[in-house]
């Protein structure tokens, strides 16, 4: 089984971006630790980041046909992108929304996610953990 890791804009800055805010670990760091959670429960992951919306629809829909899934932290774009989840929706492929910070405890423009509606589920709040809580998820909810 292949599922695909999408991470949108600014997370190639994580480890330095606001580390008060989003943590210490890079997104280098956790494609690795996420790949070898992925070995163990015996799926190959692809690791994709962008800054772009067009880029990251491109990438989704080059998943049609290859990946059963994906997990997705689309920075900025989740409060304001009907895009991205379209493209989800165009290919039928499940996601799960991840994001490092508690995004109902931040500012109001980032209270609401434009991909929620559409995901299998949202992990907020835990920092880099959470996008293995999601993959572990995504993985059990496939294999029902």
């Amino acid at each position: 089984m292949r599922i695909a890791i999408l991470n949108g804009p600014n997370l190639n800055l994580l480890g330095t971006r606001e580390p008060a805010i989003y943590g210490t670990a890079t997104l280098p760091e956790i494609e690795r630790r996420l790949i070898e959670v992925g070995h163990s429960l015996g799926v190959t992951l692809d690791c994709v980041q962008h800054s772009g919306e067009g880029a990251l629809i491109d990438a989704i829909h080059g998943f049609r046909g290859t990946h059963a899934a994906a997990v997705i932290n689309a920075g900025a774009y989740s409060h304001t992108s009907l895009a991205i989840r379209d493209a989800f929706a165009a290919i039928a492929l499940p996601y799960v929304e991840v994001h490092l910070t508690n995004i109902y405890a931040r500012e109001p423009e980032r209270r609401h996610s434009m991909l929620a509606a559409g995901a299998r589920g949202v992990v907020v709040g835990f920092g880099a953990a959470g996008y293995e809580m999601a993959l572990r998820g995504l993985v059990a909810v496939l294999r029902g």
